[in-house]
């Protein structure tokens, strides 16, 4: 590598400096990416996917297990049919400790 070299380097150097100091993060535009065949051969395949990932995890009762939220069959028991509602302005505390009494 000779002086010349050496030069022309600094020089792509500093244009490169100077565009990203302008503003351009140097980044690909949105619209370049998305018409790009790489990245719909890349979503084409996992939005599907993650659909269907979703719609398994709802569908086959592991998002309530996960999440500790009741079955819609489990909601009203034999014992308890009513819904559990807060009347007493004074005493909440005492009507929440009935409700979770007959959990």
């Amino acid at each position: 590598m000779n002086l010349n070299d050496n030069e022309q380097e600094l020089t792509i150097v500093n244009e490169y400096v100077e565009l990203s100091m302008s503003g351009s993060t140097g980044e690909r535009s949105f619209a370049d990416i998305i018409t790009s065949i790489r990245y719909w051969v890349i979503h084409s395949i996992t939005i599907p996917s993650l659909f269907i990932a979703v719609w398994l995890f709802v569908s086959t009762g592991l998002a309530y297990n996960v999440f500790g939220s009741p079955r819609p069959n489990e909601y009203f028991t034999e014992s308890r049919q009513g819904i559990p509602l807060i009347t007493g302005r004074f005493d909440p505390l005492e009507q929440l400790d009935e409700f979770s009494r007959s959990f």
